[in-house]
């Protein structure tokens, strides 16, 4: 586990939280390319390495996520090192992501929702949502910063779709945002071997993800988000700078 990549981070905007390297670009990298388009500051965490994926080694993955990061425009990414496979919402990993989140001071966090094939996606939820809440509360462990919860915590959907409180036209950054997907070769499949679950390769399963999502607002390309309970105006519109 990596604490100081945890208190490293610097305050910004948005804070994205994945279980492996890619899942926030397919998620929510258009949303994050709107926000720093604005000029709002967004920044990764990675909460494994991927290093147990069927495809790329640790160290491939770690450089594709750099340039990921870089394509993005992100503020910073750091990875947490929780074990793959072995995401787990204990106290010492929730401890982790508490540090994240009070260094980082974010207005918005994005975060797997807990309905998914994966066991670490469904676990990196009840995680991140552990830590979202505790790490507003004042007595919980003062020694890692000033307690802060971020106003909006929203689910972004993996290999089980689900029904979104609302969706984001990233149509003006579809395209980059699938230069960042595109930094992930080693996910990338050649056309007989598709992903193990869903029969498509990373970018695939991008371009039919958003076009779909796009669709159920008029719109070539959307991100859809879920949210415990109503979401006010004035939110919606400071996620959706420019609409």
């Amino acid at each position: 586990m990596n604490a100081d990549a945890a208190q490293s981070l610097s305050p910004c905007d948005a804070l994205a939280f994945g279980a492996h390297p890619d899942d926030v670009e397919i998620a929510c990298g258009g949303a994050i390319l709107l926000l720093t388009r604005a000029g709002r500051t967004a920044s990764i965490v990675d909460l494994t390495g991927g290093e147990k994926g069927s495809r790329g080694t640790a160290a491939e993955r770690a450089a594709e996520a750099r340039a990921a990061a870089a394509a993005l425009g992100v503020a910073a990414r750091v990875n947490l090192g929780l074990p793959d496979t072995g995401v787990r919402d204990d106290d010492a990993s929730t401890d982790l992501v508490v540090a994240a989140l009070r260094a980082a001071t974010p207005r918005i966090v994005f975060a797997p929702h807990e309905q998914d094939v994966h066991p670490d996606h469904t676990n990196a939820a009840r995680l991140v949502a552990r830590a979202h809440f505790l790490s507003g509360l004042r007595n919980y462990r003062p020694d890692l910063g000033a307690p802060h919860r971020a106003t909006i915590l929203l689910r972004y959907p993996g290999n089980v779709p689900s029904e979104p409180a609302l969706v984001v036209d990233i149509s003006a950054v579809a395209d980059r945002k699938l230069e960042a997907v595109r930094c992930y070769a080693s996910q990338l499949s050649p056309p007989d071997k598709g992903h193990l679950t869903q029969g498509l390769d990373l970018l695939d399963r991008t371009v039919v993800r958003q076009r779909a999502m796009g669709a159920r607002i008029a719109a070539a390309a959307g991100e859809g988000f879920c949210h415990d309970g109503p979401l006010r105006v004035d939110l919606v519109a400071w996620l959706t700078p420019g609409a």
